[in-house]
């Protein structure tokens, strides 16, 4: 089972398994990514969640605020290693218990449309329902908006 630990955007194993998403997601969307790049700046990130099994990090994900009452939800990843073994749900539910903790309401999130997995796991598995695309995702057509009350 994995280990959890809350910390923020400069721990080293975040940012190595940013990393790992990245290349990840250049491989689904090559060069469509580039537009996207921007919206991925994890240089101030207070509140971060990184997965630990067997005392090597496996996955991660973050959230900042959105708004008074909603926090967004981003980054998250898990190595395809340490897939199926429900490391991503133990993260979200540690992102949402935290956002909660702090007096948030719901959460918001982007995925793209090439993450099958992910927008089956949010939005069939832990409740997430599908929303206009917010923000800067307003208009993309590779973009999955969602949104959950916590």
């Amino acid at each position: 089972m994995a280990t959890l630990t809350r910390t923020n955007s400069k721990n080293h194993d975040f940012k190595v398994l940013i990393e790992l998403l990245d290349v990840d997601l250049r491989s689904r969307y090559g060069a469509v990514q580039d537009h996207y790049d921007q919206f991925n700046d994890i240089s101030v990130i207070p509140y971060v969640v990184v997965a630990y099994i067997d005392g090597q990090a496996v996955g991660c994900g973050a959230f900042k605020q959105f708004d008074d009452t909603q926090v967004e939800i981003k980054r998250v990843f898990v190595k395809e290693t340490s897939r199926g073994k429900g490391v991503a749900r133990l993260i979200l539910a540690e992102l949402e218990g935290w956002a909660q903790e702090l007096g948030f309401k719901a959460c918001v999130l982007e995925t793209g449309d090439r993450q099958y997995e992910a927008i089956d796991l949010y939005n069939k598995k832990l409740g997430y329902e599908i929303i206009p695309n917010y923000g800067q995702y307003a208009g993309l057509e590779h973009s999955v908006c969602m949104r959950k009350a916590i």
